[in-house]
């Protein structure tokens, strides 16, 4: 399991989580997408948001490797902001490809690429 270095490991002041610390030794937690209710709380969109502008900070447009980063909060964006790279793409990999899909992204969260630091 790849560990993405410079990328934060939570939302600071919280305890959303970002990345994890060591592979699941009884299996790989697997993506899979997560509906986003209009009435979720406040804390949890600026979870999100913190987290695509991690994201985009740290890998752009190009695809980068699922490794330590947290499949719950991955779940939240996946299918949306964040796309399968692989085809057939395996959701319990720590090596599976994932891409941020800009326009969605931008749509969804547009205070996420305004240029200040997600920390």
């Amino acid at each position: 399991m790849i560990k993405h270095r410079g990328f934060p490991g939570r939302l600071p002041g919280t305890d959303f989580q970002f990345t994890i610390r060591r592979p699941n030794p009884k299996g790989v937690t697997p993506i899979t997408r997560r509906e986003r209710y209009r009435d979720r709380r406040p804390a949890d969109k600026r979870a999100d948001s913190a987290f695509v502008a991690a994201i985009w900070q740290c890998f752009g447009t190009e695809p980068f490797e699922r490794g330590n980063l947290d499949a719950g909060r991955l779940s939240w964006l996946f299918g949306r902001e964040v796309l399968p790279y692989d085809d057939p793409f395996d959701p319990e990999s720590y090596e599976a490809l994932l891409v941020l899909d800009e326009a969605a992204a931008r749509a969804s969260f547009p205070d996420a690429f305004d240029g200040e630091d997600w920390a």
